[in-house]
């Protein structure tokens, strides 16, 4: 076997570390990207009841954004499992008080028909801000591309090129700002 095959076989069957930044991204249209991962669709040796996929590292999570109104319509149902347990949280209630959930229960949900999606979640890990333990980033070696590009703030451009930018209107010296 060449040594181009023997590393493309190991990089086939190996479990890879992946990382994603959830800042500014739809937390359902990211969930339908990362299962694929997860999952080992984008392998080769893919077969819905192999346990092929890698692990996914997501960071920011605290940072994503629902479209529209979904922070105050969208609701979570939970079942303690005991009588009168069910209860029915609002979007922005649970993402406060954990800000790693909506995120892991999109991709929870995306994987609906997985046999094995309980196992599948194991591999994935969530981190509400960048601060990720060293032992986990020693492992990943590819980074997965934002849905949605993440807008320079106004704050963070420099003098120069607030300076440069077109102007639409040039008013006159004597015009006066109410």
């Amino acid at each position: 076997m060449s040594t181009l095959k023997r590393v493309q076989q190991w990089a086939t069957f190996a479990r890879i570390w992946h990382i994603y930044d959830a800042t500014w991204q739809n937390p359902f249209k990211s969930a339908e990207l990362l299962k694929k991962f997860l999952m080992g669709v984008h392998k080769p040796i893919y077969h819905p009841m192999n346990d092929c996929g890698d692990h996914v590292v997501i960071i920011n999570s605290a940072d994503i954004a629902l479209p529209g109104d979904e922070w105050k319509k969208r609701a979570y149902f939970h079942h303690t499992g005991y009588p009168g347990g069910a209860s029915w949280t609002l979007a922005w209630d649970l993402h406060r008080k954990d800000a790693t959930m909506i995120l892991k229960k999109a991709i929870y949900n995306s994987m609906d028909g997985n046999l094995q999606r309980r196992y599948t979640m194991q591999r994935l890990h969530i981190f509400p801000d960048a601060n990720v333990p060293k032992h986990l980033l020693e492992n990943v070696s590819n980074q997965i591309r934002q849905l949605r590009p993440v807008p320079k703030r106004l704050d963070k451009y420099n003098l120069e090129e607030v300076k440069t930018f077109p102007k639409l209107i040039d008013y006159p010296k004597d015009y006066i700002i109410r």
